[in-house]
């Protein structure tokens, strides 16, 4: 990837360790990119049109590092209401928000705009940054203090640490970034360990690098030659390069902000909302459960009419909803609803969504994902995040599957499934009663399926053998069978299955004690005996043995000899050539044969 200037700083190399995300939310020039430029030396605003407008259009991204020696990295996110949907992208993988208000103008409609949607995301801590200050006296500032400290009352902020500053002046500066430690140091570094997922919020084509995504990184660590899968295009790619804050690395871990230099795939295919993870590992899914709070200024109550966009992780997805358990959801109220989106995306319990209604333009309300396989129908869901009633509604889940539908690994309790405990006694009693009834050679285990088998493994009252399960100490019928004790008695000559259990004979062909060829059975023995005579006729006679002469090296007739024949030629042990047998590839060297 090409290089680029980073900011100096000190402290761990970017991507090295867990990182702290926080997004800047406010009102239209209030002042944010401004601040972050003075915290980080780097301009979030990134186009021309944002310069020459001093108006924040797309995300912006930049980095610091905090007196503590953590790292902290910024999404700089527009606050003009024309650019909602930028700014909603851009708020989905964060940790806390710097939260921005400008003593001179105070609480704005846009404020109120941006600090339901950091709530509906479920963020739990910020600071409070009072921009400005320079151009109030104090009297002004505590006003504009004391009307901030007001209308974060109830919220997740309301008790964030509120600091003046004036970021052209450097006023307050150092107080902020202390501050800022103290959000930073309350953060849980415990990120849970799955596989990485990176929602896509910008793709670029840098002169000779190819394509360029950037994002959040979450969930698990990335390195050079990875290979991965972009959704939803189900293309594989591989990762060529890796940048932190315009550091190249090797690998990143979660909770950093990365640009990640693709090939096999152009930055033409990808969009933001798409997403980068490893092939298999996720579960994709368009039709979720939810919890969802409606926002108490909405004037009307959530139903199931109207036109949706869900907005998940760097994505706007049209969805439809329906709402569970009830018929509509009144506003400042939360309920469960299932949403339908246009496509599949990777998603997880506890990813957070908003909800926007697309003909009255205006933010619904947000909140969790709650399953993202519901399998009961509409009526009878009751969603929630628990493992328990995942299973109890499956009865039977396999532990790799229900991983993927929790987010976090699971040891299997019977086989590779983890099943349901009432399920689990069903098929106990289910297969012991098969196999009181099966016949006294006891169940065959063949015919059970792989569910059945496993849970015969917990059978401790059940005994196996010879592939036949039975209740108890019981000794193998099959042992010492005097129809085998007549086959070997005649080896060539063998009498047929008249009078003996057909369950039986089955059995003993299935064990290899008794072969069976063209309807003629013969014992293992015999057989055995039947290679020794003619690997040793063979050895003085390589060219070859007519079938006559087999028949009558082994006293027998055709009627025998011929079905003997067809077992060797099928198994290797001879070969066929014109009107004779010579030895095949799987003839036993002499010490290796049965003695004749």
């Amino acid at each position: 990837m090409p290089k680029v200037v980073a900011t100096e700083k000190t402290g761990p190399a970017p991507g090295s360790g867990p990182v702290t995300v926080i997004a800047t939310a406010g009102h239209v020039d209030h002042g944010k990119s401004t601040l972050v430029l003075r915290l980080t030396g780097t301009d979030p605003d990134r186009w021309e049109e944002e310069k020459s407008r001093g108006l924040t259009i797309d995300l912006g991204f930049a980095n610091t590092t905090l007196p503590s020696g953590r790292d902290l990295s910024f999404i700089d996110v527009p606050g003009h209401i024309r650019f909602l949907r930028n700014m909603l992208s851009g708020v989905g993988a964060v940790d806390g928000c710097l939260f921005v208000v400008a003593a001179t103008e105070g609480w704005k409609p846009q404020s109120e705009e941006h600090l339901r949607i950091l709530s509906l995301l479920g963020l739990q801590r910020g600071v409070i940054a009072l921009t400005k200050i320079d151009q109030v006296d104090e009297e002004l500032f505590e006003l504009a203090k004391l009307d901030v400290e007001e209308q974060v009352e109830g919220t997740f902020l309301e008790r964030a640490e509120i600091i003046g500053v004036s970021a052209p002046e450097a006023l307050g500066i150092d107080e902020l970034r202390e501050a800022l430690d103290r959000v930073v140091a309350d953060v849980d570094e415990s990120r849970v360990e799955r596989t990485p997922r990176l929602w896509i919020d910008r793709s670029f084509a840098p002169a000779g690098a190819g394509t360029v995504v950037t994002g959040t990184l979450t969930g698990g660590r990335i390195s050079v030659s990875d290979e991965l899968e972009v959704v939803p295009l189900a293309r594989p790619v591989r990762i060529r390069g890796l940048q932190s804050h315009h550091t190249d690395l090797d690998r990143v871990d979660p909770g950093n902000r990365v640009a990640v230099n693709l090939t096999g795939v152009g930055h033409g295919d990808v969009a933001r909302g798409d997403v980068l993870v490893q092939p298999e590992a996720w579960h994709h899914s368009a039709m979720v459960d939810a919890e969802l709070t409606v926002l108490d200024s909405l004037a009307h109550p959530v139903t199931r009419r109207g036109a949706y966009a869900a907005y998940i992780g760097s994505g706007e997805f049209p969805a439809r909803v329906r709402v569970l358990q009830a018929s509509r959801i009144e506003p400042g109220q939360t309920g469960m609803v299932r949403l339908y989106l246009n496509r599949k995306v990777p998603v997880l319990p506890g990813d957070r969504f908003i909800l926007r209604e697309s003909g009255r333009d205006e933010t619904v309300g947000g909140g969790e994902i709650l399953d993202i396989e519901p399998t009961l129908p509409a009526s009878k869901a009751s969603p929630d995040r628990s493992m328990e009633r995942l299973v109890t509604e499956r009865g039977w889940v396999e532990a790799d599957h229900l991983a993927r539908l929790i987010g976090r690994p699971i040891e299997p309790t019977v086989g590779r499934w983890v099943v349901d405990p009432d399920e689990l006694e069903q098929s106990k009693r289910s297969i012991l009663a098969a196999i009181e009834g099966a016949d006294a050679l006891g169940l065959d285990v063949a015919a059970l399926d792989d569910r059945q088998r496993a849970v015969l493994a917990l059978l401790a009252e059940v005994q196996i053998v010879a592939g036949r399960a039975t209740i108890g100490e019981v000794a193998d019928p099959l042992a010492d069978h005097p129809w085998v004790a007549a086959l070997a008695a005649d080896p060539f000559g063998p009498p047929d299955a008249t009078g003996v259990d057909r369950g039986e004979v089955r059995e003993l062909v299935r064990r290899g004690t008794v072969i069976e060829q063209d309807g003629v059975h013969f014992a293992k023995s015999s057989i055995d005996e039947a290679i020794a005579l003619v690997g040793s006729a063979l050895a003085e006679q390589p060219d070859g043995l007519t079938v006559a002469e087999i028949r009558d090296l082994l006293g027998t007739t055709r009627k025998f000899a011929l079905p003997i024949l067809a077992h060797l030629d099928g198994t290797g042990v001879t070969r066929r050539r014109d009107d004779v047998r010579i030895a095949g590839p799987r003839m036993p060297p002499p010490g290796l044969r049965s003695k004749p």
